[in-house]
């Protein structure tokens, strides 16, 4: 028996106080929250057996779950719909990918009001989506032209997005002169020595590109968002982009911690440069086109990845599925897809497995019952430990 009180808390040690506490308050809210602010849990958790072990190693973005999937302009100005944090990315069998995906599916029921029959179909759905798009061993891609039901529905929302629009919702514009929107809900304060730390950090940065005052910093602000990652040294920058007030540009600042996926796999890593540099990389080798503006930089002795936050960013609205399964059906035929894609893509790279190896495997079907069945075991794990949580935090166990 692990205390899972003690085990959240020595993961989370060091973190900026005000936001951790604010994620330990939102994992209290259901299992499916739980599930995403404790990657390190579930793999701490996760039974070792020859199933996983056994499957193909991959470049595996390391969280997946229904939230991880979301759309992002690219370096070529196109808008794609892809798997979009890579915090705890590494090489490992491909099915560590899976029976997450899988897990979060049966742990979010209840959130999406779904039926356990309903959660277990899905999950069918998903496993035959990926063995199929494996056995093709053909990578493909998700944009506007491309998709179709909710994903579409979430393109064809991004048309009218404007970035003025975008930044009214995040800034504060006074003549023409805008400031970052402190509200305790998107962003909290800075202080004057961070804020001009990280402006001599962006004055250094700027001087390698070729328009250094596209990155004049305006505002500086702790950034709030996500759960896994609530408490992690982070911050949103507001800089002068293109012209103010309506082509300013926010960028997001935020340190590259260790995998919580590596300690629990036997399977070994190449050496990087920084966690970053880990991040960066296999983000870039996993989706189609990657992001438009995404670096590793070091920031105040530590690693750190910087990246735009774009008008174009969202996600699948999963709760407007209206009650119609093939809704749903669709949305995560696409995650299993691009998942498998991404597979595809970054094989061969630093002793992952080639395509040939992929192809032969989604070929086979031996191992998509046993993962459910795996799956439905970590679901029940995971409620298990999401009630031993809150009894703990009703009790004071996260509080100071």
């Amino acid at each position: 028996m692990i205390d899972i009180a003690e085990t959240i808390a020595r993961f989370n040690a060091g973190r900026d106080p005000e936001r951790l506490a604010m994620k330990y308050k939102a994992m209290c809210a259901s299992p499916f929250v739980f599930l995403r602010g404790t990657c390190h849990l579930f793999y701490e958790r996760l039974p070792q057996q020859a199933l996983l072990d056994d499957a193909p190693p991959v470049w595996i973005c390391g969280d997946m779950h229904l939230e991880n999937f979301g759309s992002y302009k690219a370096d070529n100005r196109l808008v794609y719909f892809d798997n979009n944090d890579f915090d705890e990315a590494c090489l490992a069998p491909n099915l560590y990918e899976l029976v997450r995906l899988l897990t979060s599916v049966l742990v979010g029921a209840a959130d999406l009001k779904l039926s356990r029959a309903q959660a277990l179909a899905l999950c069918h759905t998903a496993v035959h989506a990926y063995g199929a798009a494996l056995a093709l061993g053909k990578a493909r891609w998700v944009e506007r032209e491309t998709s179709s039901g909710m994903v579409r529905d979430l393109f064809d929302g991004l048309a009218s997005r404007t970035r003025a629009a975008h930044l009214d919702r995040r800034t504060t514009l006074k003549g023409k002169t805008r400031t970052l929107k402190v509200d305790g809900k998107k962003a909290l304060p800075v202080s004057d020595e961070r804020r001009a730390a990280i402006t001599q950090f962006m004055l250094q940065f700027a001087a390698g590109e070729t328009d250094p005052g596209f990155y004049r910093v305006l505002d500086v602000a702790r950034r709030i968002a996500g759960t896994g990652s609530l408490g992690v040294d982070r911050y949103v920058i507001l800089v002068e982009g293109k012209g103010s007030p309506d082509g300013n540009y926010l960028i997001d600042l935020k340190e590259a911690l260790p995998s919580s996926v590596v300690p629990h796999m036997r399977t070994p890593q190449p050496a990087w440069r920084s966690e970053a540099e880990r991040v960066v990389e296999i983000q870039r080798r996993n989706q189609a086109v990657s992001q438009a503006f995404l670096h590793a930089v070091d920031f105040n002795r530590r690693s750190y990845v910087l990246r735009s936050l774009q008008p174009s960013e969202d996600r699948v609205a999963l709760k407007d599925w209206d009650g119609k399964l093939p809704r749903l059906e669709g949305v995560v035929v696409s995650m299993a897809e691009l998942s498998a894609w991404a597979h595809l893509r970054s094989g061969g790279r630093q002793k992952s497995s080639i395509a040939d190896e992929l192809i032969a495997f989604g070929n086979r079907t031996d191992w998509q019952a046993p993962l459910i069945e795996l799956a439905t075991q970590c679901a029940a794990q995971v409620a298990a430990d999401w009630k031993a949580y809150c009894e703990a935090y009703d009790r004071g166990a996260f509080k100071g």
